[in-house]
């Protein structure tokens, strides 16, 4: 499915911090830990709390946020539809990565075993 230039500049610009508050949310909301999700965020982006914490007090952007990342290398085993678009399809590189990210956070939200969601 091909995602528009608009949607992906949009997603491009928005900023870590402003999304990361709404993973906190929804995986806590459903029994899991802010600490089950860090280890989500650093299994498929290699930071650690310190340097979300940082990225988040920086205001960095998506685009920013996966640049510095080095994706894990089974991140492309995640699959799937999340917000409408099938992840393998998603032909923009970055809109691809922020979606694995959203997929990590839904797998975790919905009681998956880390395991799973970590592609082990």
């Amino acid at each position: 499915m091909k995602t528009t230039p608009e949607h992906n500049a949009r997603i491009a610009k928005m900023t870590f911090g402003s999304v990361y508050p709404h993973y906190v949310t929804k995986v806590e909301k459903k029994g899991r830990t802010k600490e089950e999700l860090h280890q989500v965020i650093e299994w498929l982006t290699g930071f650690d709390d310190k340097q979300l914490e940082q990225f988040i007090d920086e205001k960095i952007t998506f685009q920013t946020f996966f640049e510095k990342a080095t994706l894990h290398p089974n991140a492309d085993l995640i699959k799937g539809v999340i917000c409408g678009y099938r992840i393998e399809d998603i032909e923009n590189k970055l809109t691809r990565e922020v979606r694995y990210l959203d997929k990590l956070v839904d797998e975790l939200a919905k009681g998956r075993k880390m395991e799973k969601i970590l592609r082990q």
